[in-house]
């Protein structure tokens, strides 16, 4: 009998939670103790089958002993910490870090962030008119004030238009917030494709492929792994986007059935998102042991076949 090989058991740290004492294993991070303290700690940029990369700030929490707010998502727990997630201070890094993010770009279709917004009394208007939502269609020139952006990549400017460059999925970057989830599904917490990337900086921060070429020219293998992680809708299934165009897409309708993909023999579950016995779009669970949430191109988008029967039977 092969053994199989078992790491040495993790000891235990305990520290402080809100003046709640918390004991979790050593390596664990500064979210996962307030988990364990029953705290929910609002995170954007945060995903448990990526690797945190703490860029968006919401989850920043106070240290008792520490000059700077840190990142939960990022900061390692150590023995004996005290840490506070609703202080004077703590909220206040939130609220205005929610109102940049509310007041560049569009976060209507951000649940969370809605939630957010609302949980910490967040005004962007106090930074200027909310950014408008992308008027739909495909990509031109940009507006006077606006940077140009190269055959449908993003420019660094909230309002440009939709990217229809495929039939599997869409991208409207006047909803990224830069979170890097994409980036990462795409490199080496997922996929290995290394498609896209942040290019530029500051204001010209933005998602490109390599050299600025077509995304139809990149490297992208159309997994939809960056829809998957995507928390704002910038980057949403081409179905999704039509029904949405249309008025007719409604999630309070839809019925989620788990299958497992037909297509090969790795097993990965699908989660079918079906509503008006249609499915809509296609998932898969985060928790999975197969998958983690991630997905090839024929498990995420290969279910039209499954609707190209003729209806009358024949």
């Amino acid at each position: 009998m092969t053994a199989v090989p078992v790491g040495p058991p993790r000891r235990l740290i305990e520290l402080t939670v809100d003046d709640r004492t918390v004991r979790l294993p050593e390596g664990s991070t500064l979210l996962q103790a307030c988990a364990a303290a029953g705290v929910e700690t609002p995170t954007l940029c945060y995903l448990e089958n990526l690797a945190p990369v703490n860029v968006c700030r919401v989850c920043m929490v106070e240290v008792d002993g520490s000059r700077v707010l840190v990142p939960a998502c990022s900061r390692p727990a150590e023995p004996g910490m005290t840490i506070h997630t609703e202080s004077a201070r703590v909220r206040l890094a939130r609220k205005v870090v929610l109102e940049f993010l509310a007041s560049s770009v569009d976060v209507s279709l951000a649940p969370q962030a809605a939630g957010y917004l609302e949980r910490y009394g967040a005004e962007p208007g106090r930074f200027g008119t909310p950014a408008p939502p992308a008027a739909a269609g495909v990509r031109g020139g940009a507006a006077p004030g606006e940077h140009e952006a190269s055959d449908g990549l993003a420019a660094a400017t909230v309002a440009q238009p939709v990217s229809l460059d495929n039939e599997l999925y869409v991208r409207d970057y006047s909803r990224c917030i830069l979170c890097y989830k994409c980036v990462e599904a795409c490199g080496v917490d997922a996929q290995n494709t290394f498609a896209i990337a942040v290019a530029g900086r500051g204001f010209d921060a933005r998602i490109s492929t390599e050299f600025d070429v077509p995304l139809p020219d990149s490297a992208c293998v159309y997994c939809g792994n960056c829809i998957g992680v995507c928390p704002t809708g910038a980057l949403m299934f081409k179905s999704e986007y039509d029904m949405r165009q249309t008025g007719t897409w409604d999630e309070e309708e839809q019925a989620v059935t788990d299958t497992i993909c037909p297509y090969c023999g790795v097993g990965c579950t699908l989660s079918l998102h079906v509503q008006g016995n249609r499915i809509v779009k296609v998932t898969s669970p985060l928790d999975n042991d197969v998958t983690r949430g991630h997905l090839c191109i024929k498990g995420r988008f290969g279910w039209e076949s499954v609707q190209s029967r003729d209806p009358t039977g024949a």
